[in-house]
């Protein structure tokens, strides 16, 4: 017999934990081995019943969730699903757990709570059996840091963030990712020059996220970073992400590439959907695309990325070393739309190289 996922609840709402619980035992693949009110109770339990995955809220008392987080990252990593409000403020605390390690969020609703859980029980599940099978990493704290790490960032030049030449801007960026992406785009952006070519991105997250995901990124990053409107020109120097629950799209308009926003059905049970993206590059923009397949599970945007190469798009697809979850990356790869295969930190400067040296978009044979 399979052995049964393992998973630890900790929440200071008594609700909570009964309702994610029931979710948890209610799968005949996982367990709820256990439910803690605070995180110091968390600690040893964790110790004794050594959990697979661990579901964490993130306001709690006698130690904050992140505090929490902070720790368990340093000292015994594993699989994490931070469980937040749908707020501008929960959003920004969510981001920050990812930034330590945590493997997902759920959003739970402020009111409501027990019809929101239910509602979300399937996509909670799943959170689960991606995290069971995710690569955790040890989190390193800076010298002398205590407690939670300081998250304001501070840019610092790199001798690969070379000028681009002006004609380059015809180009554009396409990115995709899920699972982990947060921290993977950010990796990928913050190495962007600020005259990079126009940069279009499809992360899978919900509607209220987004906004809050697109400025924490947008304050990082040399290039401008927001929320993709419908009908705005896509300009060099700037990107663009897919609002949380509307795919997002290229048209073209006369000269320009244009965003195209809307609430179509679901494609891959995704909305946004990487292949929406990914097979309006390969329509409209041809080999003036690069496209890049970040860490995330499922196959969505796999093949719509062949099809971006067979346009003449040039590829670059993130390891599994480096991936939290090598889902979409191993289906970019099987359906042989990958012409690169690197780890995270080398696919920022594999696509700024390639821009000085071919700016004019002439093709590469393979």
């Amino acid at each position: 017999m399979t052995k049964r996922i393992s998973v630890l609840v900790v929440d200071d709402s008594a609700l909570v934990r009964s309702l994610l619980t029931q979710i948890i035992n209610g799968q005949s693949d996982m367990v709820c081995i256990g439910a803690a009110s605070d995180p110091l109770i968390a600690r040893e339990m964790i110790r004794e019943l050594n959990p697979d995955v661990l579901t964490l809220d993130v306001e709690m008392p006698r130690m904050d969730g992140l505090e929490f987080l902070s720790r368990l990252m340093r000292l015994r990593p594993m699989p994490v699903i931070m469980v937040s409000t749908l707020t501008e403020q929960g959003a920004d605390v969510t981001f920050r757990a990812l930034e330590l390690g945590a493997v997902d969020y759920v959003a739970k609703p402020r009111i409501g709570v027990t019809s929101g859980l239910n509602e979300l029980a399937s996509g909670i599940v799943d959170k689960i059996r991606v995290a069971a099978c995710a690569q955790v990493r040890r989190l390193v704290a800076a010298p002398g840091a205590t407690g939670t790490p300081d998250f304001s960032h501070t840019i610092v030049p790199s001798p690969a963030l070379i000028p681009l030449p002006r004609l380059s801007t015809e180009k554009v960026i396409c990115i995709g990712a899920s699972t982990g992406g947060t921290e993977a785009i950010r990796e990928v952006l913050v190495k962007m020059p600020a005259d990079a070519p126009a940069i279009v991105i499809t992360q899978h997250m919900p509607a209220g996220f987004t906004a809050s995901f697109a400025a924490r990124l947008d304050s990082l990053c040399r290039i401008s970073v927001s929320e993709a409107q419908n009908g705005q020109r896509l300009l060099p120097g700037h990107a663009y992400v897919a609002p949380g629950g509307l795919h997002f799209r290229i048209d073209r308009s006369g000269s320009n590439y244009v965003a195209v926003v809307e609430e179509s059905e679901p494609v891959n049970r995704h909305r946004p959907s990487v292949e929406v993206l990914f097979h309006s590059a390969a329509r409209v923009l041809g080999p003036n695309a690069l496209g890049i397949m970040l860490t995330g599970m499922g196959a969505d945007g796999a093949q719509a990325m062949r099809e971006m190469k067979d346009a003449g798009s040039y590829n670059y697809v993130q390891d599994e070393a480096s991936c939290v979850v090598f889902g979409m990356p191993k289906m970019a790869i099987q359906a042989g739309a990958a012409h690169e295969i690197l780890p995270l930190n080398q696919i920022a400067p594999a696509v700024l190289n390639r821009l000085t040296k071919n700016p004019w978009g002439v093709r590469h044979r393979i």
